[in-house]
């Protein structure tokens, strides 16, 4: 089966450097697609989440939180549209957020931060290891952003929808 790698944590603030394309070719053996979002790949061959999740620590030169999940939990997430009631514009931005795994205790939903009045962040829904929300394009809202992992108590990885949308894209084209 199918899977999506999300590498958590990489080609922020020059840390943590990885040259994506290169290491998708170095996992060609896997059938390997960079995203093109930093640390997104989809992998067509089925292989074991061990055997894969060994195979990218090996290739990368730090240590850094690796996301697998099944494919067909992406697609799952994309055949509707979760964001069909939120606000939409050019200066709000709709994410996910890959889990680790799925955390122990779920906060009531929607979660507006820093307030339901004044949000910059409000996360909408948390399917199985999926946290689906929005956010303001201001700075502060990027502190919101790492406030996810406290409040859920599990490390996190973020992509905008754009970026999900497009890996479901190539996976039914498969």
């Amino acid at each position: 089966m199918p899977s999506i790698v999300f590498l958590r944590a990489v080609n922020v603030g020059g840390a943590n450097l990885c040259r994506p394309a290169l290491l998708a070719k170095q996992l060609l053996k896997f059938d390997v697609v960079n995203i093109g979002a930093v640390g997104t790949f989809v992998v067509r061959e089925a292989v074991s989440e061990s055997v894969l999740r060994s195979a990218i620590a090996k290739k990368l030169s730090f240590k850094c939180d690796i996301m697998i999940c099944p494919a067909r939990d992406v697609v799952k997430l994309t055949s509707k549209d979760p964001f069909a009631r939120q606000l939409s514009g050019p200066d709000i931005t709709r994410f996910v957020s890959v889990l680790h795994k799925r955390p122990p205790k779920l906060p009531p939903l929607p979660l507006s931060l820093p307030s339901d009045k004044e949000w910059l962040l409000k996360i909408i829904a948390i399917p199985d290891r999926f946290v689906l929300g929005v956010y303001r394009r201001q700075m502060k809202a990027i502190g919101y952003l790492g406030k996810i992992e406290k409040i859920l108590g599990v490390p996190v990885t973020t992509r905008s929808w754009n970026t999900i949308e497009k890996i479901a894209a190539i996976l039914r084209q498969d």
